[in-house]
């Protein structure tokens, strides 16, 4: 199988051409695939497959657990660059369906903008217990995917193996659980982010959908606009846009940040 490795701010993929269809890889192998010890090494798999209602494209994600998922904010900037390459003139602006709605994109070198899913399931912030912090002011958001979000006073002293699998794991999540995100905010509109992704079960070095719950549930706590700039563990810092003119969750989410080319290669599946 020929594939691409690429990296959207630390958040690495395996990308496949399947515009055939001639791929049709179990969750065994995906997660083979994944593996960084005896695969390719991946947070997760993206597929390239014809469009079903009129897009350029279509994107199907995949965590590195085998397990499908609907939205990966730094996999859907990484498949934009990959599947520019396939259409003539290597355009610098595509659209691509997935499973949260329209995904349109816009190019610039090594950065790509992109609209995310319309935010929904705007939580009301709850006290709940969460390993090594005690009881935590948590919220909530579904970017794309759920997110609890956490703002804390140093996210650099976290236990994030222990914090993060036990808010993946609470029960106001049940039954599939929630992404978990500890921010800190250094300065209105300047956050730290560190994320526990489910499916990876791990921390990952950047999530693109857990960076836009985590501005748009700052901007909701402290009234700070947009655009919103967040730091992920990869060092990289991704910009946060919306549009905060109706009530409840801000609208016209964009997030903008790197996608990068790091090798192409074979591997038997």
């Amino acid at each position: 199988m020929n594939f691409t490795k690429m990296n959207g701010a630390g958040n690495d993929f395996v990308v496949v051409d399947n515009l055939d269809g001639s791929l049709s890889l179990s969750s065994e192998q995906i997660e083979r695939l994944c593996d960084r010890h005896r695969g390719v090494g991946a947070d997760g798999l993206l597929a390239v497959e014809p469009a079903l209602s009129g897009a350029d494209f279509r994107m199907r994600y995949f965590n590195a657990d085998g397990g499908e998922a609907d939205m990966c904010g730094n996999g859907a900037r990484c498949f934009a660059r990959f599947a520019a390459r396939l259409l003539p003139g290597n355009p610098d602006a595509l659209s691509f369906e997935t499973p949260a709605g329209l995904i349109r994109a816009k190019l610039s070198g090594g950065l790509v903008t992109i609209n995310m899913s319309e935010p929904r399931d705007l939580r009301e912030p709850a006290d709940l217990d969460v390993a090594g912090l005690g009881l935590c002011r948590v919220r909530f958001l579904n970017t794309g995917v759920p997110h609890a979000v956490v703002f804390v006073g140093n996210v650099n002293a976290l236990d994030i193996a222990k914090a993060g699998d036990s808010l993946r794991w609470n029960p106001a999540f049940a039954p599939q659980g929630a992404n978990a995100n500890f921010a800190q905010a250094l300065s209105p509109g300047n956050l730290v982010l560190r994320t526990f992704e489910r499916g990876v079960e791990g921390e990952t070095l950047a999530c693109g959908t857990g960076v836009c719950a985590a501005a748009l549930l700052h901007h909701l706590a402290t009234g700070a606009p947009s655009p919103i700039s967040v730091r992920v563990r990869g060092g990289e810092t991704l910009e946060v846009g919306f549009d905060a003119s109706a009530a409840g969750a801000p609208q016209n989410v964009m997030l903008k940040g790197p996608a990068d080319f790091v090798f192409d290669g074979v591997i038997e599946v």
